[in-house]
């Protein structure tokens, strides 16, 4: 995955364009997944053409540009152990702002569950949504930053870019089509934290891509890290800017990919998760 850096630097675009790499199927005309097998590549290997999943990222790194200073380099010497992601004793959220966790502790593991959390709604299908990226917006981010963010996020979501990612005006995949953007933490590593901030590193693997037959998204999945500063605002955490990098991303396994109708079902059926320590 091809990221933008911080605040939209980097390879992000101006207005929600920019360049993606998808890998074609093998197979003939017909469903785009049945029956193809998938060989041991890495990431260089992917065709450059306009799909999903970078231009959701640039589009974000577009969006979020000009929102809080570059986080410095953490000093590896202070950098603490990593630690499994088990059960604390800490209650994680206390409630809910809207569809997500909220309520957070005023703590590492607080902020860590928070990133967590924040991380799958910023790469989610909803994003695209107008109705649903508004509520996403005023939820997450830190208050001095709704304004202008809302603003972005519309102009980087145009018609426009919509249409390059096969979706209509409010965010939906053609009819038989079922478009997959979906998040699932790895781990967490927080490198600062005070009592009123926090960076937080959320390594990330997910599924995107359009499942239906005759697809030219075919879904696949992806491996990425992502860095959410974070500040305590309101009584809890809050994002103030996050950007994103590829990997660390393992050997993919020589499986038989899943057919167009098995992708879609496991959308429908497999609700998301929501993560905390």
């Amino acid at each position: 995955m091809s990221l933008g850096d911080e605040n939209g630097g980097g390879s992000g675009t101006g207005g929600g364009t920019g360049q993606t790499r998808t890998r074609f199927p093998d197979t003939a005309a017909g469903d785009v997944y049945g029956g193809a097998r998938r060989p041991a590549r890495s990431s260089r290997s992917l065709v450059t053409v306009v799909g999903v999943v970078v231009l959701l990222i640039a589009a974000i790194a577009f969006a979020n540009r000009g929102g809080g200073d570059e986080s410095r380099s953490p000093d590896p010497a202070k950098e603490p152990a990593a630690a499994p992601t088990a059960a604390t004793g800490v209650r994680p959220v206390s409630g809910r702002n809207g569809t997500l966790p909220a309520g957070y502790a005023q703590d590492e593991q607080g902020a860590q569950s928070a990133a967590a959390n924040y991380a799958v709604a910023l790469v989610s299908a909803d994003i695209l949504k107008p109705d649903r990226r508004r509520d996403i917006v005023r939820q997450l981010f830190v208050a001095d930053k709704v304004s202008a963010l809302e603003t972005n996020f519309n102009k980087a979501y145009s018609k426009e870019f919509l249409d390059k990612v096969g979706l209509d005006a409010n965010g939906n995949a053609a009819p038989g089509m079922t478009y997959v953007s979906r998040t699932a933490p790895v781990g967490t590593k927080a490198t600062e934290l005070s009592p009123n901030s926090a960076t937080v590193e959320v390594w990330c693997t997910g599924v995107f891509g359009t499942a239906g037959v005759g697809s030219v998204n075919p879904v696949t999945n992806d491996w990425f890290t992502m860095t959410l500063k974070l500040r305590w605002s309101g009584g809890d955490w809050k994002v103030e800017s996050f950007s994103q990098k590829e990997g660390p991303a393992p050997v993919n396994a020589d499986r038989t990919a899943s057919n167009a109708d098995e992708i879609a079902k496991a959308v429908a059926e497999f609700g998301g998760f929501t993560y905390a320590r």
